[in-house]
């Protein structure tokens, strides 16, 4: 008996997936994680509901993509402006901040860090987001760690702190400033945070 050549489905469209990535990034950074549906994302995509889990088994793994590609695109922005040896390395951290806050007054201090924000909804409830974002916020912090470090070598800051730790904090602080930012829809935080930072710690 012949046998018949088997039937095949519609191949996915090419960058289907990348522009689901990326479609949810910029939802769920404008309304947040929970309150992000699936169709939300197939509809800011274009893409039929279907093609959704023929990419991500759930929520939960697109999530994590988002993450991922959310982290990425900071930590190329981040070495754009700290890796830069023609530069003294304080003056490339605060043109970082100074960068970062001129883009939150443009968009009238929306939004905040998708990070930090997943960081405050998920974090609780999915143990593979919350490692995610830890393994992400350490890859941030390490380059923030790399330009103190370089400071510090240089004899621009004092080395009473570790580079390290001046990282960590530098980071948390800012976090913490961008969740102020978006309850006090003002860059008064955020100011706060770069005269502490470069009027006391590094110093």
């Amino acid at each position: 008996m012949e046998s018949r050549p088997a039937k095949r489905g519609p191949k996915p469209k090419p960058h289907t997936r990348t522009n689901l990535v990326r479609a949810g990034l910029r939802v769920i950074h404008a309304e947040g994680y929970a309150a992000t549906g699936i169709q939300g994302i197939v509809d800011a995509a274009d893409t039929p509901k279907g093609s959704f889990y023929t990419y991500f088994a759930s929520k939960e793994a697109f999530g994590a993509e988002v993450v991922n590609e959310y982290s990425e695109r900071g930590q190329s922005r981040l070495r754009d402006f700290l890796c830069n040896p023609e530069i003294a390395p304080l003056s490339r951290l605060e043109a970082y901040f100074n960068d970062r806050i001129q883009a939150f007054r443009a968009s009238n201090y929306a939004k905040g860090c998708l990070m930090g924000n997943f960081s405050a909804e998920a974090a609780d409830h999915s143990v593979r987001i919350r490692k995610l974002l830890a393994k992400h916020f350490r890859a941030w912090s390490s380059i923030f760690e790399n330009c103190i470090s370089d400071a510090q070598n240089q004899g621009a800051i004092s080395s009473q702190f570790s580079a390290a730790a001046l990282a960590d904090f530098i980071l948390n602080s800012w976090e913490g400033a961008l969740l102020r930012m978006r309850v006090e829809k003002s860059d008064e935080p955020l100011m706060e945070f770069k005269k502490m930072i470069f009027g006391r710690l590094l110093i």
